[in-house]
């Protein structure tokens, strides 16, 4: 297997995710549930792999970076991040690792569990992590 390159994000690609972790911050600080966009069945391309497309709808808490996309949602007392590929192959866990630092960017990789899958990676921390590891950077 060969190494993942490192993740070159633009201006925008960082201004989306200060939106998005501003948004998962302020929805968590609420008492507010993360749900993922409603399905819109324009947007999303059957198939086996049906989380593959989910979150493609425009919403809150989810975005791209590079090759990537990723969402957010609520789970009880854990946030959960998933990762895609764009054009919907595989990827590796690293390559989510990848994707994952740079979304929770400040929270440290020990709080942060993976759960490896082959088209899609997830990844939880419990909202108490993250309002603690985000809070200084975001304000």
């Amino acid at each position: 297997m060969s190494n993942p390159s490192p993740l070159s994000p633009t201006p925008e690609e960082f201004a989306q995710r200060n939106e998005v972790m501003a948004a998962i911050v302020d929805a968590v600080r609420a008492g507010k549930t993360i749900f993922l966009p409603p399905y819109d069945a324009s947007l999303s391309q059957p198939g086996e792999e049906a989380l593959v497309t989910v979150g493609i709808e425009p919403n809150p808490y989810g975005g791209t970076v590079g090759e990537f996309r990723y969402q957010l949602e609520g789970e009880e007392d854990l946030l959960h991040l998933y990762i895609v590929r764009r054009d919907g192959e595989p990827l590796t866990p690293e390559e989510g690792q990848l994707v994952a630092g740079f979304v929770w960017h400040g929270v440290p990789s020990a709080l942060i569990w993976l759960k490896p899958g082959r088209l899609t990676q997830h990844f939880y921390v419990g909202h108490d992590d993250l309002l603690g590891s985000l809070t200084e950077r975001l304000g």
